[in-house]
């Protein structure tokens, strides 16, 4: 069994978004993918942000 193809899919970062705003050293981040196909504009989730210690918005960046 060989690996699924994985075309119209692109590796993201999702950034927390209270990190960035606040002085707080350190940005939670983590690593996933999207099809480029069926979401073009950037997402957005709900994630637990290990810095602020609670569930937080965390958006895509480039």
């Amino acid at each position: 069994m060989g690996k699924k193809s994985s075309k119209g899919r692109v590796k993201i970062q999702l950034e927390c978004t209270t990190c960035r705003e606040s002085e707080v050293p350190g940005v939670s981040r983590y690593p996933t993918t999207k099809n480029k196909k069926k979401t073009p504009g950037r997402i957005e989730f709900s994630k637990y942000c290990r810095f602020e210690r609670k569930h937080t918005l965390h958006r895509e960046v480039k």
